[in-house]
């Protein structure tokens, strides 16, 4: 369950940007209105145009990522402002400010260690690109089917988090596929996360995208093989023993005909290759056996590390 909130927690607005001058000035503002009381981050990834300037002039914390591209962001931000709400929203003025209240109050009554603003109920006709919303659907369903999750929005980058949620995620993407990894990383540590629906509109005119379609969705592609592969390896290597053992036995099924009926092999070379198939299916089974055995136990370790840590937290901050 989510750790208890002080009572007055602090509020902290993080926006990543890369060239958004054309509309981080609003999103600033929007903040500001709807969230007097927070504090508001922008970090700049080396932007050549007036998105810096812009920010500071609309009453922003500027700070500078000079690792280009948004995990790095994402990890200094996480890393650097202290707050006991994280909310995450990207600088290019499509998320609607005013949705912040339902994305917070779940975490503010407890209910949510993480939070994320799904688009797809409410959008304007050219807030996607081609093959975005299929490609999200089906990442979903990916991602739900091995979790039991019901994720139906993994790319948002609209978010709130906890400071311990925040602490505890690991960010290891370096561009877009930085929302996958966050969502991900709350699963395999059981995080609550709630969704909540919110209007999702176009860029303005002059504003462009930096996402490409082709290349960052094999990157996200990528970034779940791989955490399926080091979060759920009893899973993956699961299937891959199931694979290899129905290979293995399509192979050994004539040379295990032929010693039936003739008491000779004739097809030895298949026999060879079902032994080995099955053979590395047995090893897959045992290595995803290991490794799920090693994972829940840096689970525990994790948990008791970041029990330790708030209890000094808890020890430094009394009166």
């Amino acid at each position: 369950m989510p750790d208890a909130l002080p009572t007055n927690p602090k509020i902290a607005v993080i926006i990543p940007c890369y060239q958004e001058e054309k509309t981080i000035g609003k999103v600033v503002t929007d903040f500001r209105r709807v969230l007097p009381e927070a504090e508001i981050y922008v970090y700049d990834n080396n932007s050549t145009d007036n998105t810096a300037r812009l920010a500071e002039q609309a009453g922003a914390i500027v700070r500078k990522e000079k690792r280009q591209g948004k995990g790095w962001v994402v990890a200094s931000m996480f890393d650097q402002v202290d707050a006991d709400i994280l909310v995450m929203v990207d600088g290019d003025d499509t998320y609607d400010a005013n949705s912040v209240s339902a994305l917070l109050k779940p975490i503010l009554t407890g209910e949510a260690d993480l939070t994320a603003a799904t688009r797809l109920v409410q959008h304007e006709d050219k807030s996607f690109r081609n093959f975005h919303v299929l490609g999200n659907k089906l990442v979903c369903a990916l991602i739900n089917q091995i979790f039991g999750s019901e994720i139906s929005d993994i790319f948002s980058g609209y978010r709130a988090f906890t400071r311990e949620a925040a602490a505890r995620i690991p960010i290891t993407s370096r561009g877009f596929d930085v929302e996958t990894e966050m969502t991900l990383q709350g699963l395999y540590r059981r995080f609550v996360i709630k969704e909540i629906p919110a209007p999702y509109g176009s860029r303005p005119e002059g504003s462009f995208s930096k996402l490409r379609t082709f290349s960052d969705g094999f990157k996200v592609l990528l970034k779940l093989f791989l955490v399926l592969k080091s979060y759920k390896p009893l899973t993956f290597f699961g299937l891959s023993s199931i694979v290899f053992l129905v290979l293995g036995l399509a192979a050994g099924a004539r040379p295990v005909y032929e010693y039936s009926t003739e008491r000779y092999v004739h097809a030895v070379p298949s026999a060879i290759l079902a032994a080995s198939l099955v053979t590395l299916a047995f090893l897959s089974l045992g290595l995803g056996l290991i490794l799920n055995s090693t994972n829940l136990r840096l689970l525990e370790l994790e948990k008791l590390l970041c029990k330790r840590l708030a209890q000094r937290d808890n020890v430094d901050r009394a009166p």
